[in-house]
């Protein structure tokens, strides 16, 4: 059986994560970020749903993540994935941004996958950068070069692309948002949104893309995220955060994020994104 490696970086200067997975068969339940991500199959073959839309990624293969997009995978080949990618906040990809068209409007992509070997040599040569620590200059110019051609190739303002989302989902939502520590229940939900169960389920799922309880988890795992940056210990995050115990957090945290707790931690730990 290969051998699985997984390494993640936090750059200081681009202020953003990398990772690298290699030998990875693991499937990534359907869930969402609150960050973009950029990603690159590497070999392997993996089945994706983003947006309620399919794909069947292949090496070479491009994955533009906007925040809130809805997506899950698995490994479709029998085999394992090999993927490099990074992670980008909203205030660090408006910055960005604002470099390049001079408007700080963070980016929506419009497409989630991009088959496009050019930009994809670019943007390993960015990744290899960041891993391996080069230089800073070289580092800043290729990611604002990359960035350049994916807005030029698949942005729009994000802004336009949000859609008018129903009150009551959004209702649901703030009340998840604000109170994610708490035990919620869907007769809260169902109250809060003035829904019915049913139509609460079915209605959100068609608007977020995820049901309310992988809403309220994903939620979590990011609170999660910002806690052992800040120092937090597992079992301080999971209590803090909601998680009915430390091995619900750790399963949950892994399946979400790739690395258990302690791992992130140890790597993110005391660094401000």
């Amino acid at each position: 059986m290969r051998k699985e490696t997984r390494v993640m970086v936090f750059d200081e200067t681009l202020r953003l994560e990398a990772y690298r997975f290699e030998g990875v068969a693991q499937p990534f339940p359907n869930h969402f970020h609150d960050y973009y991500v950029i990603g690159l199959v590497e070999s392997g073959a993996r089945e994706l749903v983003c947006i309620g839309r399919e794909y069947a990624l292949v090496a070479g293969d491009m994955l533009l993540l906007n925040p809130s997009d809805s997506h899950g995978c698995v490994q479709s080949d029998g085999g394992a994935l090999d993927y490099r990618a990074v992670n980008i906040s909203k205030e660090i990809m408006s910055e960005l941004s604002g470099e390049i068209t001079g408007e700080s409007v963070p980016p929506h992509f419009s497409e989630n996958v991009l088959r496009c070997s050019e930009t994809a040599e670019h943007f390993r040569s960015l990744h290899e950068m960041i891993m391996r620590g080069g230089s800073e200059l070289e580092r800043e110019e290729t990611l604002l070069t990359l960035l350049a051609e994916l807005i030029r190739q698949t942005g729009k303002p994000f802004l336009e692309c949000i859609s008018r989302h129903d009150a009551p989902i959004e209702r649901a939502c703030r009340f998840m948002d604000e109170r994610y520590a708490e035990h919620i229940t869907l007769e809260q939900l169902c109250v809060c949104s003035g829904l019915s169960k049913s139509t609460l389920l079915r209605s959100f799922a068609k608007v977020k893309g995820v049901t309310p309880y992988r809403y309220l988890q994903t939620v979590r795992i990011g609170r999660a995220k910002e806690l052992l940056v800040r120092g937090a210990k597992p079992a301080e995050a999971a209590m803090q955060t909601g998680f009915s115990d430390q091995s619900h957090f750790t399963n949950a945290f892994g399946a979400f994020i790739g690395l258990p707790p302690t791992a992130y931690k140890n790597i993110f730990g005391d660094k401000s994104s």
